[in-house]
């Protein structure tokens, strides 16, 4: 997909806001709360310094409201309201709010990591739980850049819309004793303010188009990327590694562009802000002082209101700015995690399996894209036999695999087993008695025990006794450290035999009843291939096995063989 990927219709920086809340209503609700309460400490100790200045220059002013409220304040506390009283309790009440912000600010802070890390989870979850035809339609790269990228950038949205809503009412805060002193005034001056952010309101507007530029860009972009660093092999091997920049380039162009945009535009909105508001404040103190004739302290004290309260609301637009970057980065990672569990595998069956007798087909009809794979196919998959598929490739070895293991379903006729159509089988539990070996066993940078057990709390005797049955035990005993042995890169450590009963093993932890194993032996070289055929002599008597491979060492070893071509399945004659 090229070029910006717009958010969902009608749907915006609040709309996000409003998600957030209503997914974290208990820690949005204790931030808010907070700085509720910073702001109203923040009102009473600006209003007990106005009135200790009064006090200090020797003002026969009324006081005005702010200041009476302060007062007062003061008293209820027993204090009588002198300059240094004044000043003591003004100083405290500002140093408390700053304690309270702080507070509140750790816990967008908390709720920011809350947010990246849930809703990777909630992609991850959805992902994995969708229809097999659906995850295979995903790019590998729009998953990555969803969970590293747009996770991120949507938690900033977060953080950003916090800060918004603290400057907003500290704003409201100095706004509200402006207006208590003179509330034409301040009016006037607030009105005038405002235009000139709305003015400037433009430069958001080009930020947000930035940001839905990036978001589209960056997805189709490392969907590209993520497929062509997979065959960087051959085309470096064929010198055509220059290739690879020539695709890119032109949306690697397209995304600096739209960096430079959203650069451009929130350092000219910071750079607008500043001399404008430096203008109004000029310009409201020769109003105040000139035309309206107001005394030279209450017009010092209203600037001083006014200003922090414009520039409370400047920097709020700028938090509404860096929203408007990051939004479409959450709609498109909202529409992902929408899209997957429209797609989520629905429960299928009720019944317990058993695997004694056979897997049979039964008249199956099946087809992918237009294309029928099968039609009318009968065979069956004795128990505790090895069963071998072979053929050309893209035949439907892999395609009836899937269809045993209920990752995929016919289009027509029955997949039994033990006679039971497996419609009628719990998949799930159907699927913990397959273990399955395909053709290249990714093994992590980790120990051995890790690597068989994936993080699942399974003990140290049930990864010994999977490594003894997969014939792997031999060699990881003499491991420098046994078990917790780190393998390296994709088991870079072990050979190729060594890391395919690994594999074996790993499939084998949980003891099942069926083992798939999908062209498992095609990378090995000839003493590699030979440990693995032994290990799979020792496991035909115990387990159902059904492979895929064109060796001629599983071949001969098997009990059953078909041979599927053009989506006919013929069954050959094993060796004796």
């Amino acid at each position: 997909m090229n070029g910006a990927a717009p958010a969902s219709p009608g749907k915006g920086a609040l709309d996000m806001l409003a998600a957030f809340a209503r997914a974290y209503p208990g820690r949005t609700s204790v931030a808010l709360l907070a700085l509720m309460i910073a702001g109203v400490m923040d009102g009473l100790g600006l209003s007990l310094l106005l009135s200790m200045l009064n006090l200090a220059t020797g003002s026969t002013e009324d006081p005005s409201l702010p200041e009476r409220v302060a007062l007062d304040f003061a008293t209820m506390l027993g204090l009588t309201p002198t300059t240094g009283v004044l000043l003591v309790i003004g100083i405290s009440l500002i140093a408390l709010k700053a304690v309270i912000v702080l507070l509140a600010n750790r816990q967008v802070g908390y709720t920011v990591a809350h947010v990246a890390t849930d809703l990777r989870l909630e992609l991850i979850r959805a992902v994995m739980h969708s229809r097999w035809r659906y995850y295979l339609s995903q790019p590998v790269g729009r998953l990555s850049n969803a969970i590293a990228t747009e996770a991120h950038r949507a938690s900033e949205g977060f953080f950003h819309g916090a800060v918004m809503a603290t400057q907003i009412i500290s704003a409201l805060v100095y706004a509200g004793l402006a207006l208590l002193i003179s509330w034409q005034a301040s009016l006037a001056a607030l009105i005038a303010g405002a235009i000139l952010l709305s003015l400037l309101n433009v430069l958001v507007r080009i930020a947000g188009r930035a940001g839905r530029s990036q978001t589209g860009l960056l997805k189709s972009l490392l969907s590209l990327m993520t497929d062509q660093l997979g065959a960087i092999k051959p085309l470096k091997a064929m010198a055509r590694e220059d290739q690879v920049d020539g695709m890119m380039s032109s949306q690697t162009r397209e995304l600096k562009k739209a960096l430079r945009r959203q650069v451009f535009s929130k350092a000219a909105l910071t750079a607008l802000q500043e001399p404008l508001l430096a203008i109004l404040i000029g310009i409201g103190f020769f109003v105040f002082l000139v035309r309206m004739d107001m005394p030279l302290a209450t017009v010092m004290i209203m600037l001083f209101l006014l200003a922090r309260a414009v520039n409370h609301l400047a920097k709020s637009q700028r938090a509404w700015q860096h929203m408007a970057v990051s939004e479409s980065a959450y709609w498109s990672l909202r529409e992902a995690i929408d899209e997957a569990r429209s797609q989520r595998e629905p429960t299928r069956g009720h019944l317990a399996p058993t695997l004694n007798q056979a897997i049979e087909f039964e008249q199956v009809d099946f087809s992918y894209r237009d294309r029928q794979i099968f039609k009318q196919l009968s065979l069956a998959i004795p128990a505790r036999r090895l069963t071998v598929l072979t053929g050309p490739s893209g035949s439907g070895k892999t395609t009836l695999i899937d269809l045993v293991a209920g990752l995929l379903h016919p289009d027509g006729g029955r997949i039994l087993i033990d006679g039971v159509p497996l419609n009628d089988i719990d998949h799930r539990q159907w699927r913990r008695l397959i273990g399955y070996v395909p053709q290249d066993s990714l093994l992590i940078n980790d120990s051995v025990l890790q690597n068989l057990t994936l993080g699942e709390q399974i003990s140290r005797q049930q990864a010994e006794a999977a490594l003894r049955a997969a014939d792997a035990w031999d060699f990881v005993s003499q491991l420098p450290e046994g078990l917790d042995t780190v393998l390296g890169e994709r088991g870079g450590m072990l050979s190729g035999g060594q890391r395919q009963r690994l594999a074996i093993a790993r499939a084998l932890i949980h003891q099942p009843q069926l083992l798939i194993l999908d062209e498992a032996t095609s990378n090995l070289d000839g003493q590699s291939e030979a440990a693995v055929l032994e290990t799979v002599e020792h496991l035909k008597s115990e387990l159902t096995l059904l492979a895929v491979s064109h060796d001629e060492g599983l071949v001969e070893a098997a009990d059953v063989i078909y041979r599927i071509e053009d989506g006919v399945v013929s069954r050959a004659a094993a060796a004796d």
